[in-house]
């Protein structure tokens, strides 16, 4: 038993080869110390700020110190671990400003979240079974095989309202309930879906990053409940920690017994195998990753038959993300009350959001459902940095769509999203300020479909392109209102023609652009003009005559040679050659060149 444990982030969020290094730092400074037998140091999962790695918390107090270096260590050691001062020039704030001296759960990033699935992630070390074991480890698993019924597992889970966390929120136990029958008779599968590929986010992988064995048993409650002996994690091959931590989970859990034959002296068996993925997106869809597991090429079927009563190998299969299966083993330990009690009417439990973009609190975040976009931002997330405006949030990655400013008191959760034309999604939440493009933004999502598109349906393969086309020439200035209204028409025809849910989904980052953000579109079109200064071809940049010193400096960053005159007197741009890069801007130092 230790005094002090030093919790070190070690996920790839945070840096994980520095956060090696900090952990062998503390090591090497504990023992100079001679505080071995006092300290404890642990390698973590992320603690969610992200933003401000590489962390540390010194626990049981939950001091946490952020931006630490390596010089940093032998002063942590010394004054907080050996005289029990902390140092406050360390010390995580999420005002920076005040220099509060504050432990983690005291800070505003934390105060107002609910850490369900991500409860043990920065509390103990993922490469310890006896740590999981220590926090209610596998008690869910041996509460179900020994005093539940498969019957009574997926009621539980039913009753519970936890709906599916990876896209469009399906009831979990309604899934597990298509699968149950025939249990022993049929050959099932239990797979979980760790592939993971929108823009922004890493809600999944610090999950299996810091807490592999919840997913682990959470999957064997989901094998007993629908009779299956075999379970599949589909990880994408650039998560190389989460790979790494979730492959010594299963070792572990196979030395004890809690994988394999008879597991808990019953008649229950499972065995769990990982599938690398190679990060393509349309693996996302279930029936794409069951067929890439199978080894073939990974792409979608039509449904029904849905993958409940012909998936993996044609055998009934149940298919859950990370953050769904995160909620299983509490949900079984403390009872379908409690997790209905948390959230709002429709969408049980909590939401793990992956915050980022124009935010000050970068990171991932915890709350219940029905928390409003304005907490979220303004509170946990800290704001708009260098005092801009809060434009919109983009939620749901490129299935998704934006969320105005006039819509930031908005409750999160399944049905108010799809109310306003986003969704929920795998939780990617991109905030954006005045800078933003929102014609940019919808091009960056359409533009990433585009490449991931598997192109075996028509609609997805061709109409996607056709639809990247029309925003490439408004922002290019080529744009007519015609074209508003075939963007209409054809994003309507993709949803209602594509093969699988993300050809469906992906004209709404458009769609929700248009609808909340119109003018913007206008403004390209009628007035050749990007309000934001964002697309390029749109840019106009001028010298400010009486600003400018003629110390040519810009004319010599000038690549195309497009700024002329003398030295000491005023520059001129000419238009016609300038390709709009801005080094002109960044070299001049009288705030002279201005872009509009």
């Amino acid at each position: 038993m230790y005094r002090s444990y030093v919790m070190v982030c070690s996920g790839q969020t945070c840096g994980n080869t520095l956060s090696d290094r900090i952990a062998e730092e503390f090591e090497v400074q504990i023992k100079l110390a001679g505080l071995r037998q006092e300290v404890q140091v642990l390698r973590g999962g992320c603690l969610g700020i992200c933003g401000s790695g590489p962390n540390v918390a010194v626990f049981p107090e939950g001091t946490l110190y952020s931006h630490v270096k390596l010089e940093d260590v032998a002063e942590l050691v010394a004054e907080h671990l050996l005289k029990g001062k902390k140092v406050n020039r360390l010390l995580y704030d999420e005002n920076e400003a005040t220099n509060t001296v504050r432990s983690l759960s005291e800070t505003a990033f934390y105060k107002k979240q609910m850490r369900v699935a991500l409860r043990n992630c920065g509390v103990i070390n993922p490469r310890s079974i006896e740590e999981y074991i220590a926090r209610d480890g596998y008690a869910a698993l041996e509460k179900a095989l020994t005093r539940m019924t498969p019957d009574e597992v997926v009621e539980t889970v039913l009753a519970s309202g936890l709906r599916g966390r990876g896209g469009a929120g399906f009831p979990t136990g309604l899934k597990w309930k298509f699968a149950s029958g025939n249990r022993g008779n049929v050959q099932k599968y239990v797979c979980c879906n760790a592939d993971e590929g929108d823009p922004g986010a890493f809600m999944d992988r610090s999950v299996l990053e810091g807490d592999p064995h919840t997913v682990i048993e959470a999957m064997a409650v989901a094998a007993y409940a629908i009779g299956a002996d075999t379970g599949y994690v589909y990880v994408r091959a650039e998560y190389p920690v989460a790979v790494k931590h979730l492959t010594l989970a299963i070792e572990q859990a196979k030395s004890a017994g809690l994988l394999g034959k008879n597991i808990f002296g019953t008649d229950f068996s499972f065995n769990l195998h990982i599938k690398l993925g190679a990060g393509a997106f349309v693996c996302g869809e279930e029936t794409a990753l069951m067929t890439s597991i199978e080894g073939k090429r990974g792409e979608p079927h039509p449904r029904p038959p849905f993958p409940a009563v012909k998936g993996l190998f044609e055998s009934p299969t149940i298919l859950n993300n990370v953050e769904t299966l995160a909620n299983i083993c509490p949900i079984i330990l403390n009872g379908a009350e409690w997790f209905s009690a948390m959230g709002s009417e429709k969408s049980k439990g909590t939401k793990v959001f992956a915050l980022g973009g124009k935010i000050k609190n970068t990171g991932l975040v915890e709350v219940p459902m029905g928390t409003t976009l304005r907490e979220i931002v303004e509170e946990i997330g800290g704001g708009i940095p260098n005092g801009k405006a809060f434009k919109a949030a983009q939620t749901g990655g490129p299935s998704g769509g934006c969320i105005p400013a006039s819509l930031i008191d908005i409750p999160i959760d399944y049905d108010n999203l799809l109310s306003i034309g986003t969704m929920m999604g795998s939780g990617g939440l991109i905030v954006m300020d005045e800078d933003t493009c929102m014609v940019d933004i919808a091009k960056f999502f359409l533009e990433f479909t585009v490449e991931e598109s598997c192109g075996k349906c028509t609609p997805c393969r061709v109409g996607t392109k056709r639809l990247l086309e029309l925003l490439n020439k408004i922002t290019d200035g080529r744009g007519t209102m015609e074209d508003l209204d075939r963007i209409e028409e054809l994003a309507a025809f993709i949803k209602s023609n594509s093969l699988c849910g993300l050809g469906q989904t992906a004209p709404n980052p458009v769609l929700s652009t248009l609808r909340y953000f119109r003018d913007e579109y206008v403004e390209h079109i009628v007035h050749r003009h990007c309000p934001a200064g964002v697309c390029r071809e749109l840019l106009q940049y001028t010298i400010d005559p009486v600003k400018c010193h003629g110390c040519t400096a810009c004319a010599r960053a000038c690549p195309a040679h497009a700024i002329v005159g003398s030295p000491k007197n005023p520059h001129t741009i000419d238009t016609a050659k300038c390709i709009k890069c801005g080094g002109c801007i960044e070299k001049c130092r009288f705030d002279a060149i201005s872009r509009h």
